[in-house]
């Protein structure tokens, strides 16, 4: 006699909850999440909108412009190049001359980005880690002396460079461009360089490193990203810088800097709307682009360098 053997698959096991199902959000986090949200979007609407409105009109005819002045929009045929070709082309040929200007504005920011952080360098490095009298009241002192209106300091650098016949000269007002910005460069460096560990130093010194070998083998870069962000700061100090500008270059013509150039196009009724706003983007698209070169090397910057246990 034969039995059916009747093969059963084994009973399922019920469904279980997902463990990672996503908590629901209170009240107030919902409230707090609209209010994040609203308040990114309204301030990248103010950041962006006027450089958008500024970038169609410098695109648009003067014609158009007269006609429609609101609109944030341009078609294809509407688009010329001639406001740019008018402010990059020398004063000799009839232009604006900016390319000359931008040349001379970007010698005297790199001028005093160099000198500005080799001076701060070794100043932030001294206050950090260096025990001398006063250093305690040190930091305090370099923000005061930053704090000084730069009014307060226009009459006597005026007058000194006038007896000195350095009015005009680049390097002379990339050297007033360094008193100002080097207090601040040191006080932002001296707080990065106290971040690092002590124990990466002092195994240099061990090994036979200089102080100045512990600077650059060490120091510099794991400060990297400081170094970068101050940096960038000092350049955007020097190049949309214009009292000491004025100050020093209004005789010289061929050797303004970007910011003069585009404030005798606000102050002249002769110019037209779209050559001014073309001025202004020019004058803002560097400092925009090395902003973007920065933050890349600001990631990069920021694994460059630890300390092992």
């Amino acid at each position: 006699m034969s039995v059916d053997t009747v093969t059963t698959a084994p009973p399922t096991a019920p469904d279980r909850p997902s463990s990672r199902r996503r908590r629901p959000r209170s009240r107030e986090e919902r409230v707090w999440g609209t209010l994040r949200v609203v308040t990114i979007v309204g301030l990248a609407l103010v950041t962006i909108v006027p450089f958008l409105y500024m970038l169609v009109l410098s695109v648009r005819p003067i014609a158009e412009v007269l006609l429609e002045p609101g609109r944030l929009w341009v078609s294809p045929s509407e688009v010329t190049a001639d406001t740019y070709r008018e402010v990059l082309t020398s004063v000799d040929d009839g232009g604006q001359g900016f390319l000359r200007y931008m040349g001379n504005s970007a010698l005297v920011a790199t001028v005093t980005v160099v000198v500005t952080l080799v001076a701060s360098i070794l100043g932030a490095y001294a206050v950090s880690r260096l025990a001398f009298r006063g250093r305690g009241a040190s930091g305090f002192l370099f923000l005061i002396v930053y704090l000084f209106p730069p009014i307060l300091l226009a009459i006597p650098l005026f007058v000194l460079f006038s007896q000195l016949s350095l009015r005009g000269n680049l390097l002379a007002l990339a050297i007033v461009y360094v008193a100002q910005t080097v207090p601040v460069a040191i006080y932002m460096l001296r707080n990065y360089f106290s971040t690092i560990p002590v124990s990466l130093e002092e195994a240099a010194l061990i090994d036979g490193c200089t102080r100045f070998g512990v600077i650059r083998r060490i120091s510099l870069p794991l400060s990297m990203p400081s170094l970068i962000a101050t940096g960038l700061y000092v350049f955007m100090i020097a190049w949309n810088e214009f009292l000491f500008a004025l100050l020093f270059l209004v005789e010289r013509r061929d050797n303004w800097t970007v910011s003069l150039g585009l404030s005798r196009l606000s102050g002249s009724i002769e110019v037209p709307t779209t050559v001014l706003m073309a001025g202004s983007v020019v004058l803002t698209l560097p400092i925009i682009a090395l902003f973007f070169l920065a933050e890349r090397m600001l990631v990069e910057g920021l694994t460059s360098g630890a300390e092992k246990g």
